[in-house]
């Protein structure tokens, strides 16, 4: 039976490139998984008390472009979606390219084997922002999310921040995500679990 997990992502996040990275390249070699992606707004969680959510205002935050980019190759274009997804988080973190632009995320998209234009004239439509209202909404009322990534497993969730990238080995991919996810569901009295320093 495989294993099942839903992991957040906002493509700013440097830590949910990492574990974004594992997953992907874990499915790709084999993993026994069934992943569900879930957007994720950095943005909302930074709002200040009162003010209005992104959702109302979203002209005032680029960096949602981005996330509702994926969201409709996550769900109109499912096949090309890991490809898109890495694409994205490569282009914000490896290639420091600006995923507030909309032609570098169409030319992005385009890259990964996608119409990027078609992707950006869905996300005009609105109904992406609303899906990221409601899945971001959800997760944080129902289970306490407040940031990328967050591992999902029944009614827990937990916040990961994974400091190596799979460098191409799926044997490492695919340890790490059973270890986060073993820990998650095996090991639920574990809460925090830091390193005081990082060694480099």
């Amino acid at each position: 039976m495989p294993t099942s997990f839903a992991v957040t992502w906002d493509y700013r996040c440097p830590f949910a490139r990492n574990a974004h990275e594992h997953v992907l390249f874990g499915l790709e070699s084999g993993a026994d998984w069934e992943v569900t992606f879930l957007p994720f707004s950095l943005d909302q969680t930074h709002v200040e008390e009162g003010a209005p959510a992104v959702w109302e205002v979203p002209e005032r935050y680029r960096g949602l472009l981005a996330n509702l980019a994926g969201i409709v190759v996550r769900d109109r274009f499912p096949e090309q979606f890991r490809a898109a997804h890495l694409a994205l988080f490569t282009a914000r973190h490896d290639e420091g390219r600006d995923v507030r632009e909309r032609q570098v995320v169409a030319d992005v998209l385009d890259g990964a084997g996608l119409d990027g234009a078609a992707v950006l004239a869905e996300v005009d439509e609105g109904w992406p922002l609303e899906v990221l209202r409601d899945c971001h909404t959800d997760l944080v009322a129902r289970l306490g999310v407040f940031g990328v990534p967050s591992f999902v497993t029944g009614d827990d969730a937990v916040f990961v921040r994974l400091m190596h990238r799979p460098q191409g080995d799926a044997k490492v991919a695919i340890t790490t995500i059973d270890r986060v996810v073993d820990l998650l569901e095996g090991w639920p009295d574990l809460n925090e679990f830091k390193h005081a320093r990082i060694p480099r």
